[in-house]
C-alpha cells in the first residue's frame, strides 16, 4: 500500500540515500514542505557532512523537470513536482508551499511547529530521525516514525573473545580440529584453556594460550615477548588492551573496530599502537580525528569557535592531547632521559612544549573530518575517536580516503551518544561492530574492563 511520508531536515542530512531507500520504486510519496527546504539551504555552507548532505540534496535536484503536482493541495498551499536523481533512479519529491502558517510565532520550536502542522493538516506520516520532534508529534495524536536502516538491537551482546580447550599433546591441532573453532571467523579472538587426561578423564591443567585465529589457522600470541619487543612508553596493563595492542600492531590487519567505555584505555593503547608503527617504518605518521559534536553543542561547527583552525581543533581534539600528557608525565617520572627531552608542563589544556616536540616527534597530527573529503591518506595510522557519533555516510567518507598501505582503528562508546539524529543501536561504531562479527577483513575488539577513579566508577554504576 502506497504511504504518503512528510520528511524532515534529519532525514535528509543523515544521509540522502535515504530518500532512495524510503522511495522503494515507487511504493511510498515523499512530500516536504517549504520550511525543510530552509532549513536545508542555511546547512549548505557549512564544511561538515551535514553541509556535504545538504548541498549533494540540492545539487541532485532536477529543477528543469519541475511540474504542477497531481495532488491535490489544500487552501492557499501550492504542490510542484521536482524530480531528485539517485542511483540512476528519478525520485518524485512533492514540495509543499504555504504562503500563510496558522502559527505565526514561537519562542522556541517554531519550524518544528509547522511541519507538524502540515502532517496534520493533510493527514501525513511525519518521517523524523530527530527524537524532540517525534514526540512532539505523538503528543499532538500524530502518526511519527523514524527511518530505521542498520539498526543493531543490542550491541551490548557483540563480542569477540571466544573460549576453547586444546589437548596440550598438539595445542594448534586441537584447536584447528575443533568444530567451533572451524566456525569462527577471522580475527576471533581465543582464550584456550590446556586439557591433560589421565586413563579415564580429561582435566584442565591451569595453563592458558591466547591467540586469533588467521586464515583459517590459530595463530599463537605471547604477549610477554610482543610487548618487550617493541618497548613501549605505556604497557597494556589487562588481557583486553594486550589484545588489541597485538591486533593492531599485527602486520596483516588494517582495519580495527574498538568499542569501550571511558577508562577502557582504547585511546590510550591505539595512540601506543601507532607510535609503534611509526618507529618501525610501517606508517610515516598518524592521523588523529573524531566528529566535532560535544554533549552540549546539537550540531557543533568549527566555525562557532574562536581562534584559528588548530585553536578552534583543540577544543575537540581533548582526548587526544589528555592522552600525549598522561604518557608523557608517565615517562617523565621513570626516567631523567625523558625529564631532559619533554621539558615543560605536560599537564595543560593547551598545548605546552613538552606536549608540542611528542607531537612532532611522532609526527602526530588532527583533522577535522570535513577535510577528508578528497584527500587521500597514504601510509599513516589513522585514529577515528568517537566513532558512535558519526554517521555510517561519515564512516564511509573516512573510510574511503585510507590509501593501500594506511591503517585504521575506529573508537568509541555506543553508550554515549551526542549526535542529535543517532542512537546506541544505529550509529557508526555499532554498524562497524556488527560487520567485524561477520567480515574476515575487519578485526574487532569489545574491552569491557575499565580502569577508573572511584567517583568515576560511582556516576557510571548509579546513572
Amino acid at each position: 500500500m502506497n504511504k504518503a511520508y512528510l520528511i524532515d531536515t534529519s532525514i535528509i542530512l543523515d544521509d540522502i540515500e535515504n530518500l532512495f531507500f524510503l522511495y522503494q520504486g515507487g511504493e511510498n510519496t515523499i512530500f516536504i514542505c517549504d520550511v525543510t527546504l530552509s532549513e536545508l539551504d542555511k546547512k549548505k555552507d557549512l564544511s561538515t557532512q551535514t553541509g556535504f548532505f545538504a548541498r549533494e540534496f540540492f545539487r541532485n535536484i532536477l529543477s528543469d523537470e519541475s511540474r504542477i503536482s497531481s495532488f491535490k493541495p489544500l487552501l492557499e498551499d501550492s504542490i510542484h513536482s521536482i524530480n531528485f536523481a539517485y542511483n540512476n533512479t528519478k525520485i518524485p519529491l512533492q514540495i509543499i508551499h504555504r504562503p500563510r502558517y496558522e502559527i505565526q510565532h514561537l519562542d522556541y520550536g517554531l519550524n518544528d511547529a509547522r511541519i507538524l502542522e502540515i502532517a496534520k493538516d493533510y493527514g501525513f506520516i511525519l518521517l523524523t530521525n530527530d527524537i524532540s520532534l517525534k514526540v512532539y508529534a505523538i503528543s499532538n495524536n500524530l502518526i511519527s516514525q523514524s527511518l530505521i536502516r542498520d539498526k543493531i538491537d543490542d550491541p551490548h551482546s557483540i563480542n569477540f573473545f571466544h573460549p576453547l580447550r586444546a589437548h596440550k599433546k598438539n595445542i594448534a591441532y586441537s584447536i584447528q580440529n575443533n568444530q567451533d573453532f572451524l566456525s569462527l571467523k577471522n580475527w576471533s579472538l581465543l582464550e584456550v584453556d590446556e586439557e591433560d587426561n589421565t586413563e579415564s578423564s580429561l582435566y584442565l591443567t591451569g595453563k592458558k594460550y591466547y591467540g586469533i585465529k588467521l586464515e583459517g589457522s590459530f595463530e599463537n600470541l605471547n604477549f610477554d615477548e610482543i610487548l618487550k619487543e617493541d618497548k613501549l612508553y605505556i604497557q597494556p596493563i589487562n588481557l583486553e588492551q594486550k589484545f588489541l595492542y597485538t591486533i593492531l600492531t599485527h602486520p596483516k590487519n588494517k582495519i580495527t573496530i574498538c568499542s569501550g567505555a571511558t577508562g577502557s584505555g582504547k585511546t590510550l593503547i591505539a595512540l601506543q599502537a601507532g607510535i609503534s608503527l611509526f618507529k618501525r617504518g610501517v606508517v610515516n605518521g598518524i592521523i588523529y580525528m573524531r566528529n566535532t559534536i560535544t554533549a552540549n553543542d546539537k550540531e557543533a561547527e568549527l566555525g562557532f569557535r574562536k581562534g584559528d583552525e588548530n585553536q578552534k581543533l583543540s577544543y575537540f581534539m581533548y582526548p587526544l592531547f589528555s592522552t600525549i600528557n598522561f604518557m608523557i608525565t608517565k615517562m617523565q617520572k621513570e626516567s631523567l632521559a625523558k625529564r631532559i627531552e619533554y621539558k615543560g608542563d605536560a599537564n595543560s589544556f593547551e598545548s605546552r612544549e613538552a606536549t608540542e616536540y611528542f607531537l612532532q616527534k611522532h609526527n602526530i597530527e588532527v583533522m577535522d573530518i570535513a577535510h577528508a573529503r578528497g584527500v587521500s591518506i597514504a601510509k599513516k595510522f589513522v585514529i577515528f575517536d568517537e566513532a558512535q557519533n558519526a554517521s555510517n555516510a561519515t564512516i564511509k567518507l573516512i573510510g574511503t580516503r585510507i590509501a593501500e598501505d594506511s591503517r585504521i582503528v575506529f573508537l568509541g562508546d555506543p553508550a554515549q551518544i551526542d549526535h542529535p539524529y543517532l542512537s546506541k543501536y544505529r550509529n557508526g561504531l555499532v554498524s562497524l561492530l556488527k560487520k567485524a562479527k561477520q567480515d574476515d577483513f575487519l578485526a574487532g575488539i569489545v574491552l569491557k574492563h575499565t580502569i577508573r577513579s572511584e567517583i568515576a566508577g560511582w556516576f557510571e554504576e548509579n546513572f
